[in-house]
């Protein structure tokens, strides 16, 4: 659910106008770090347009996505509970803009306006609950099924409004990353996704909703 779709339901308050008066616009382009795990944490993101991935690194290495997030989301919200420290680290999957917001504007918004605050913890707990989703899909799928699942993530499958059939071209190596799984099982496996006719390249990466059957039954 999308800030913007929740706006809509539940209040008249006047997002846009608050980000205006509040937040600061910035651009990112493709693959550029909007923050890494472990920076001070000391504002909220909202973004405009774009996708963005929220990834975190073990002492080990091993990397692991939490999140892909789109335009209407908010991300970087762990400073309002007293983290000092990013626990994630944000990466641009495409150009993006995002309005950046100081903790102390949200604080004082959250605790001045009900309609923003319900609005705004009705988000978190929608986030919370697919934060679960991903490490379900991270401890418990096969590759081939956590890619099915970044897919259709990407291409806005189960979310408010009409789903995204064309996203923009995105690496082999990145979408790895996004998996936890090797380039070589990636191109295996969009390769395989291509002859069912589940994905198709036309300008973009064409995604399908019957690329559901990988993730419901795989």
């Amino acid at each position: 659910m999308s800030i913007a779709a929740g706006a809509k339901r539940r209040s008249k308050f006047n997002l846009k106008a608050f980000l205006s008066i509040s937040a600061r616009d910035i651009t990112f382009p493709k693959k550029q770090t909007i923050f890494l795990q472990g920076e001070s944490s000391n504002a909220v993101f909202y973004i405009r347009k774009g996708k963005i991935r929220l990834s975190v690194v073990s002492e080990a290495g091993k990397e692991a996505t939490i999140g892909i997030l789109s335009e209407g989301e908010f991300f970087g919200e762990g400073c309002l509970t007293g983290q000092l420290l990013r626990l994630c680290s944000a990466t641009a999957i495409t150009d993006c803009s995002v309005m950046r917001i100081d903790k102390k504007a949200v604080m004082e918004m959250l605790h001045r306006e009900h309609a923003f605050s319900d609005m705004f913890v009705a988000y978190l707990l929608t986030r919370n609950i697919q934060y679960e989703e991903n490490l379900v899909d991270l401890l418990f799928n096969s590759s081939e099924k956590r890619l099915a699942r970044i897919l259709l993530l990407l291409a806005h499958y189960g979310k408010d409004g009409r789903p995204e059939v064309i996203i923009p071209q995105i690496s082999h190596d990145t979408l790895a990353e996004m998996v936890g799984t090797t380039r070589p099982r990636v191109t295996f496996f969009m390769n395989r996704f291509r002859k069912l006719g589940f994905v198709r390249y036309n300008g973009g990466l064409e995604v399908r909703s019957s690329l559901l059957s990988i993730v419901l039954n795989g």
